[in-house]
C-alpha cells in the first residue's frame, strides 16, 4: 500500500517537474520545437511555423538564437540519420531567411551557412542537393545589411568538386553535377556585386569555377543527357547539365567588368591547352562564341588581345594547335562589333602576319628555328598550309570589322611587310631563302585580297595612294603567275564599288550589255584626279599582264574584269579614249611575232581586245563605232572563231597550231575607230600614237635588274639599230603625245635620274658642320630623261 502510494506520487511529481521545466524553456526554443511533428513524414507544421516567423519578426534580436538552435537540432538529426527532420529544419531556415531582413540577420546567416556546409560535407547525395537548393534560395535574397567577415571559399571549392562528381549511378551523378553548377551560379550572384566580399574574380576562384563549367559543357558533347520523358518530368527537370552550364557561364561573363575579363578568359585558355581541345576546334569555337556573345560589347577587344597573346605563346606548338587558336580568332572577329578590335588594330595584324611568316619558315625548313625543346614533333607541310589559309581568312575577318579608313591603314601596313624587289630591299629576307620570300609574298598578297573583299571607298586617291599602288603594281614585272593574278584581284577588290566584278567574270560577246545590269555612276572629281595620276600605271599593268607568256585563262579573265571596272567606275571621256587605245595596242601585241607569245596567249589577247571593244562601244553609244566593232566580230565568227572569247576561254579550246596570217577584215582598224570617235566629239589625237607602256623610276630600276639578268646579249649592229629606233620614237612621242603623258613620263624619269646641284668651282661643297660633300657631276656627265634629249 505504501509502495503504491509512494510510486504514484513520484510519477505525478516527475510529470509535474517535466511540465514545469518545459514551461521554463525559452520561448524561441518552444516555438522551434513545435514546428517539428511527431512523424517527419507529415512535414513542417505550418501553423506553428507562422507563429515562429511572427515571433522572429517581432523580436529580431532573438533571430540569431533561433538560428543557433535550429543548427544544433539539424546537426543532431544528421548524426542520428533522421533525414526527415533535417529537411524540415532546412525548410524552416529558408522561410525565416525569406521573411526576415533585419540588422541582426548576419548572425542568423552564419548559422544558416554552417548548416548548409554540414549538408554539403555529407556523403549522402540527397543531403548535398538539399544544402545546395537552400544555398541557391539564399543567394537570390538581397540583404539589407552588409557582411564584413563572411567567406564563400568553401562553397566555391565544394560546388566545383560536385561539378566533377563521378558517382556510379548516372542519374544521381547528373543531379549532383547540376547541383554543383547551381551552387556556383549562386556564389557568383551573391558575391559579384558585394564589394565587402572576397573578389570572386580572383584567379584562385576563377581557376576553380570556369574549368568546372567547361567540364560540364564538354561532357554534354560526348554523352547524351538521360533526362526523363516530357510526360514524366517538369520543365526544370527536363533541363540538361549542358543547358544549365551554358546559362551559368553566360551569366558569369555578362557580369564581368573591364578589369575582370582577363581572369575569366585565362582559365578557358588553360583548360583548352590542358585537355588538347584546340585541335578539334569545335568545342574551342563554341566556348569563345559564348564568351563573345555574353560579355559587354565594348570589352570584345580584350578577349581578342588575349587570344593573340596565346597564339604568340604557342608559336612553336604544333600547326593544328595554332590553327585551332586562329580559327577561334576568326569566329571572335566575326562576332565583334565594328571597331571593337580597339586601339591596337595594327598589333592584331602584326601578330597574324608574324605567325604567317613563321609558318612559312617552318614549312620550308622543317624545324622550329632549330629549337631543342621540341622533342619528337614533326612538322607536317600540309598542316602548316592549313594554318596559313586560316590566318589569311582571319585577317580578312578582322578587316571586315573595321571602318574604311582603318582598312586602308591595314592595307598599307601589310604592303609594308611584303618583300618587294627594288622597293623594300631593307626588309630581312626569309630564313628559308628565295622560296621562302616568294611564299611570304604570296601569303601576304592573299591577305590583301581578303582585306579588300567588300571594300567601299568614295575617294580612290586615299584608297590607292602611291605608297600602296606603286609597290603593288611593281609585281607586274615578276615572272610568277600566281603573284600577278593576286595583284589583279587586289585591284578589283578596291576599285569595284558597286559589285560589278561578277558581271565581267564571263568573257563573251554580248550584243546588248543592258542584260548585265551594270551600275554606273558619274565619275567624280577625285576619280578624275586619280586616273590622271595613276591611269598610265594601270594601263601598263594590264598590257604587261597580257604580254606575259605564263599568263593563263584566269589571268586574262581577271584583266578583262579590270578593264570593265575601269570603264564603269573611273572612266571619263579621256579615260575612254585611253582604254580604246590600250585595246588596240593589245591587238598589235597579239599580232607581233617579236614577243614569242604562245598561240593560246595570242588568241586570248585577241579575244580580250574584241570583248572589251564590244563592251566599250556600247557604253559610249556611238553608232558608227558600234557598227565597226560588230562587223569585225561577225567576220571573226565566220572565219576565225578562235579569235573570240567563246572559243578561247573554255576548258579545251580548239586552236590553230600557229597564227601566221591574221589580217584584213578580222582586225579592228585604228584609223576607222579614230574617224568615228572624232566625228562624235571625242578628242582622238592620242589614238594616232601607238601605246607604249611607261615605267616609274623605281619600276624602271627593277625592270633594268630583270633585263640585266634575263635578256641575252646582242651584237653591236643590232644595238645601233635599236638605238636609232628608240631615238625616232622619242622624237615622235615628244611631238605628238598629249601633255599629261609627257609630264607623267618626265616625273617617272626624274625619280630614276634625280637632278644634282651644279658643280662647285672648288670641287667641294662645305657644310655647316665642318664636313665636306663629294664633288658634283659636271653638266656634260649628267643623265637627262629621254624626252629632254633629241
Amino acid at each position: 500500500m505504501f509502495f503504491h502510494l509512494f510510486f504514484g506520487s513520484s510519477l505525478w511529481f516527475m510529470t509535474w517537474v517535466c511540465g514545469c521545466c518545459g514551461a521554463l524553456r525559452p520561448r524561441y526554443k518552444r516555438l522551434v520545437d513545435n514546428i517539428f511533428p511527431e512523424d517527419p513524414e507529415d512535414g513542417l507544421v505550418k501553423a506553428n511555423m507562422e507563429k515562429l516567423t511572427f515571433y522572429a519578426l517581432s523580436a529580431p534580436e532573438k533571430l540569431d538564437r533561433i538560428g543557433a538552435y535550429l543548427s544544433e537540432r539539424l546537426s543532431r538529426d544528421v548524426a542520428r540519420h533522421r533525414y526527415g527532420y533535417v529537411c524540415i529544419a532546412m525548410e524552416a531556415l529558408d522561410q525565416l531567411l525569406m521573411a526576415c531582413h533585419c540588422q541582426s540577420i548576419n548572425l542568423f546567416v552564419e548559422s544558416f551557412l554552417k548548416m548548409v556546409r554540414k549538408l554539403l560535407e555529407s556523403d549522402k547525395p540527397s543531403l548535398q542537393i538539399l544544402g545546395t537548393n537552400s544555398f541557391v534560395k539564399f543567394a537570390n535574397i538581397e540583404e539589407d545589411t552588409p557582411s564584413y567577415h563572411r567567406s564563400y571559399d568553401f562553397f566555391v571549392s565544394r560546388f566545383s568538386e560536385m561539378c566533377h562528381s563521378s558517382f556510379e549511378d548516372p542519374d544521381i551523378r547528373t543531379k549532383i553535377r547540376m547541383a554543383g553548377i547551381k551552387g556556383l551560379q549562386g556564389v557568383v550572384r551573391k558575391t559579384v556585386n558585394d564589394e565587402l566580399q572576397a573578389n570572386i574574380w580572383d584567379p584562385q576562384h576563377m581557376d576553380k569555377i570556369v574549368p568546372s563549367l567547361l567540364f560540364n559543357l564538354q561532357s554534354g558533347e560526348r554523352t547524351e543527357s538521360r533526362s526523363p520523358s516530357p510526360l514524366q518530368a517538369s520543365e526544370k527537370e527536363k533541363e540538361s547539365p549542358v543547358e544549365l552550364t551554358e546559362r551559368c557561364f553566360r551569366e558569369l561573363l555578362g557580369r564581368a567588368a573591364y578589369g575582370n575579363i582577363k581572369n575569366a578568359v585565362t582559365p578557358v585558355l588553360m583548360h583548352l591547352d590542358n585537355h588538347s581541345l584546340w585541335e578539334g576546334k569545335t568545342f574551342a569555337v563554341r566556348c569563345f562564341k559564348i564568351i563573345m556573345y555574353s560579355i559587354q560589347s565594348q570589352h570584345s577587344h580584350l578577349v581578342i588581345q588575349q587570344l593573340l597573346g596565346h597564339l604568340d605563346a604557342n608559336s612553336k606548338n604544333s600547326a593544328t594547335v595554332r590553327a585551332g587558336i586562329v580559327e577561334v580568332l576568326l569566329e571572335a572577329a566575326a562576332i565583334a562589333a565594328s571597331g571593337s578590335v580597339g586601339p591596337t588594330v595594327l598589333e592584331v595584324f602584326n601578330t597574324l602576319l608574324r605567325q604567317l611568316r613563321l609558318s612559312v619558315d617552318y614549312e620550308l625548313t622543317g624545324s622550329y628555328d632549330g629549337s631543342t625543346n621540341i622533342g619528337t614533333k614533326i612538322i607536317k607541310a600540309h598542316e602548316e598550309r592549313q594554318l596559313q589559309e586560316a590566318v589569311i581568312r582571319t585577317i580578312g575577318s578582322f578587316a571586315n570589322t573595321l571602318p574604311t579608313y582603318q582598312r586602308s591603314e591595314v592595307m598599307l601596313f601589310i604592303m609594308g611587310k611584303i618583300p618587294v624587289p627594288g622597293i623594300h630591299p631593307s626588309l630581312p629576307s626569309s630564313s628559308s631563302g628565295p622560296e621562302g620570300t616568294r611564299m611570304i609574298q604570296v601569303m601576304l598578297l592573299k591577305s590583301l585580297v581578303q582585306v579588300t573583299v567588300g571594300f567601299q571607298t568614295t575617294n580612290m586617291l586615299t584608297a590607292l595612294p602611291s605608297s600602296f599602288l606603286e609597290p603593288l603594281l611593281s609585281f607586274s614585272l615578276t615572272e610568277d603567275p600566281e603573284i600577278r593574278l593576286l595583284v589583279v584581284q587586289i585591284l578589283l577588290g578596291v576599285i569595284d564599288r558597286h559589285d560589278n566584278t561578277p558581271k565581267f567574270s564571263d568573257i563573251s560577246i554580248i550584243t546588248d550589255i543592258s542584260v548585265l545590269k551594270l551600275k554606273v555612276d558619274k565619275c567624280s572629281r577625285q576619280d578624275n584626279l586619280f586616273m590622271k595620276k595613276h591611269g598610265q600605271q594601270l594601263y601598263r599593268h594590264i598590257y604587261l599582264g597580257c604580254k606575259e607568256p605564263s599568263s593563263g585563262r584566269q589571268h586574262y579573265e581577271s584583266l578583262f574584269s579590270l578593264l570593265g571596272l575601269l570603264s564603269v567606275e573611273l572612266a571619263n571621256e579621256e579615260v575612254v579614249v585611253d582604254l580604246i587605245r590600250l585595246a588596240l595596242a593589245l591587238q598589235d601585241l597579239a599580232l607581233s611575232t617579236d614577243e614569242a607569245l604562245p598561240v593560246y596567249n595570242r588568241c586570248a589577247v585577241h579575244a580580250i581586245a574584241a570583248a572589251y571593244l564590244n563592251l566599250i562601244c556600247q557604253l559610249t553609244t556611238v553608232p558608227a563605232f558600234c557598227q565597226h566593232i560588230h562587223e569585225v566580230i561577225e567576220v571573226r565568227q565566220k572565219e576565225s572563231p578562235y579569235l573570240l572569247p567563246e572559243d578561247v576561254f573554255i576548258d579545251n579550246p580548239k586552236l590553230l597550231s600557229s597564227l601566221e596570217k591574221v589580217e584584213g577584215d578580222v582586225l579592228f582598224l585604228q584609223s576607222k575607230i579614230t574617224e568615228v570617235l572624232g566625228g562624235s566629239g571625242y578628242n582622238t589625237d592620242r589614238l594616232a600614237t601607238p601605246y607604249v607602256p611607261q615605267y616609274t623610276g623605281k619600276e624602271a630600276t627593277l625592270k633594268c635588274k630583270c633585263v640585266f639578268v634575263c635578256v641575252p646579249l646582242v651584237d653591236s649592229v643590232g644595238m645601233e639599230e635599236q638605238e636609232r629606233e628608240r631615238r625616232r620614237q622619242v622624237v615622235e612621242k615628244f611631238q605628238k603625245a598629249p601633255f599629261e603623258e609627257i609630264a607623267a613620263h618626265c616625273d617617272a624619269d626624274c625619280l630614276l635620274f634625280p637632278f644634282r646641284p651644279p658643280p662647285s668651282p672648288s670641287g667641294t661643297i662645305s657644310s655647316g658642320y665642318g664636313q665636306s660633300q663629294s664633288r658634283s657631276v659636271p653638266i656634260y656627265e649628267m643623265k637627262f630623261p629621254d624626252l629632254c634629249v633629241y
